[in-house]
């Protein structure tokens, strides 16, 4: 395998409640080095970065200023992927655990790509947690895949707010291919007062965005249609992480069926062909 470069971006990790350790380690076994930039923290995110206290890691420290539809989150994501040393970039982000068994899935993927310049990009399919440990959002709503690792040194950039990745001045899709590697996204499946942490911060750096949780006010989510059971295992590195908070979970509104009508159809229509409508897709397949 080509040497290999990971690279996130962190602010106030243990103030949000991020599983930050977790998250840098599920993806430091296919790393060369990682690539950490460090926002500016009201906590000791820095300290908990250095703590791992592994060679491969080197931290950015830096200043996120600025505000408004999430770019300051699309320039540090770019700052990190420019300080990246080789060809390739594994991309994670701070609320993210690659589970375990999608290492080996994803070595075999950087090498096949590696000699075929048409691939630029790498996916990975997501599981969202949302409200709880035992619980998965699966309607349309919530992007199902999304690329996790990037050839470096080219025309590849970070953008939006960072959920993906854009090719030139255009802004052209990038042309991405899937590993079968499974990333279990945690940021809705916190307790209550990391959800309520979350939100101020969203309401400063993000912008709406497709795949993005719907909100209530209060200390709850709202209910959604297509909420099911999880019934497999989460990642080895996180599951300490999890039993210290699996008792907090976050109360959902009432059931109401309204605005809910579009996800049933799209999942019957899925159901009954394999297309997935509607589906966001921030990427094209190849």
């Amino acid at each position: 395998m080509p040497a290999v470069s990971g690279f996130t971006i962190v602010r106030n990790a243990i103030r949000l409640d991020f599983p930050l350790e977790a998250s840098l380690r599920s993806i430091l076994p296919l790393c060369d080095e990682l690539v950490v930039n460090v926002g500016r923290s009201d906590d000791e995110t820095l300290d908990l970065v250095r703590s791992i206290e592994d060679p491969r890691i080197r931290v950015l420290q830096s200043e996120w200023g600025g505000s408004g539809r999430g770019e300051i989150l699309a320039r540090e994501t770019q700052r990190a992927m420019e300080a990246c040393r080789y060809p390739w970039g594994i991309y994670i982000q701070a609320d993210e655990v690659l589970h375990e068994q999608g290492a080996s899935l994803f070595r075999e993927a950087i090498n096949a790509a590696d000699t075929d310049p048409g691939v630029e990009g790498l996916l990975v399919e997501y599981l969202h947690f949302y409200g709880s440990f035992d619980r998965i959002a699966t309607n349309r709503r919530w992007y199902r895949r999304e690329v996790r690792a990037v050839r470096l040194g080219g025309e590849v950039h970070s953008f939006g707010d960072a959920q993906g990745f854009r090719v030139g001045p255009e802004h052209r899709r990038i042309r991405a291919r899937r590993t079968g590697a499974v990333m279990f996204h945690y940021g809705w499946a916190r307790p209550p007062a990391a959800i309520a942490s979350k939100r101020e911060a969203d309401r400063v750096i993000f912008a709406e965005r497709p795949g993005a949780a719907p909100e209530a006010e209060g200390p709850r989510l709202y209910w959604t249609w297509g909420l099911h059971p999880f019934q497999g295992t989460h990642p080895a590195v996180v599951q300490s992480w999890i039993r210290l908070r699996d008792h907090e979970r976050t109360r959902l509104t009432e059931k109401t069926w309204r605005g809910q009508l579009r996800f049933m159809i799209s999942a019957l229509i899925e159901k009954a062909t394999g297309w997935e409508p509607f589906v966001y897709r921030n990427f094209t397949e190849v």
